[in-house]
């Protein structure tokens, strides 16, 4: 979608400030869409079957995209410890990305259908969970285009520290914001 890992084209100076207006536009896109399903959330009076049907598909499109999300950060560690190339993980990320979006996109897209408790405080630290991972992951974008470049061989360590952190930190937030929505969607469900 934003960076190719087969080409292994340097990419322009003037792509670098594509990238940033690329991401501004992906971030507002997002922040959006995100607020259009809480707006139509309480609008949305799904009976019992569409409200069944909405919750398969919340579970399943949490399957597709937590678990793609788990394979690409299990991968990337394998590269961050020299088990595995730059370019292996590169090519997973690119594999796994559409996975990932189309995920996020049906969750997003399922909740309005589940008559959210708006009211709720651990719903409110969920819907705002689901924001910041969508953000982080469009925050990835650059990182990942300076990284396809990057010869075959490239190791963590030998990254600028500045690149380090980026990736580690949006690693600790990816992990922490699907964690947070899925276990308080799961006490949610209970309660």
């Amino acid at each position: 979608m934003t960076y190719s890992a087969t080409t292994r084209q340097r990419f322009p100076r003037k792509t670098h400030r594509s990238s940033r207006r690329l991401v501004g536009i992906l971030c507002v896109t997002a922040a959006a869409a995100w607020l259009l399903a809480v707006m139509l959330a309480p609008a949305i009076a799904a009976g019992q079957p569409i409200r069944a049907l909405a919750i398969s598909v919340h579970i399943i499109a949490m399957v597709l995209g937590f678990g793609a999300i788990l394979l690409v950060d299990w991968h990337g560690f394998l590269w961050l410890i020299g088990k595995r190339q730059l370019a292996e993980t590169i090519r997973l990320d690119g594999a796994a990305s559409p996975l990932i979006w189309s995920g996020t996109a049906l969750l997003l897209l399922s909740g309005a259908f589940l008559n959210p408790a708006l009211g709720n405080p651990w719903t409110v630290v969920k819907l705002g969970a689901v924001l910041v991972l969508m953000l982080n992951g469009i925050m990835l974008i650059p990182l990942m285009r300076r990284l396809v470049v990057m010869p075959r061989s490239t190791t963590f360590a030998s990254l600028p520290v500045g690149q380090r952190i980026h990736m580690l930190l949006c690693l600790g937030i990816s992990q922490a914001c699907w964690w947070a929505a899925i276990v308080i969607g799961f006490i949610n469900a209970e309660l």
